[in-house]
């Protein structure tokens, strides 16, 4: 397994959020995508708001060797509405698809799959998940 972080989200100010975590930690993001940087939805879905393309997709800031502080906002018609306990994950960056395709299956056991193991547009191999305990997952495997 090659690494385990935190990945938080918010109500609309992760660029906020993460701007003061950066001020804290220092360094530089590796990652600032808005949700207007996304592909359009194929299936011709509901369209986004401009205010909605301007919020955070993912935010990765690396704090320390191996650690990655993650986020992003939460907006209407992507998942659960936000509130307290459940504006966090643990995701987990897997060495290769099979370790991914282990670890989804053995955690998710009894749980809830909130987005099945698939390919991505941002070219990792992906899924989503709350354990029978409550816990709320992400694992990701990036293709080489």
């Amino acid at each position: 397994m090659a690494s385990v972080n935190p990945y938080l989200n918010f109500d609309g100010n992760t660029e906020e959020v993460f701007n003061f975590y950066r001020s804290a930690f220092g360094g530089e993001f590796a990652v600032f995508q808005r949700f207007g940087d996304m592909p359009q939805s194929p299936d011709g879905g509901k369209p986004m708001s401009d205010a909605d393309k301007q919020k955070m997709m993912h935010v990765s800031l690396p704090i320390s060797e191996g650690n990655v502080l993650m986020g992003s906002d939460s907006i209407e018609g992507f998942g659960e509405p936000l509130r307290e306990g459940n504006n966090f994950y643990i995701s987990i960056a897997t060495d290769s698809r099979e370790e991914t395709e282990k670890l989804f299956s053995a955690l998710s056991a009894g749980g809830e799959i909130t987005m099945p193991l698939a390919d991505t547009f941002w070219g990792a191999y992906f899924g989503m998940f709350t354990d029978k305990f409550g816990i709320r997952w992400m694992i990701n495997f990036d293709h080489k």
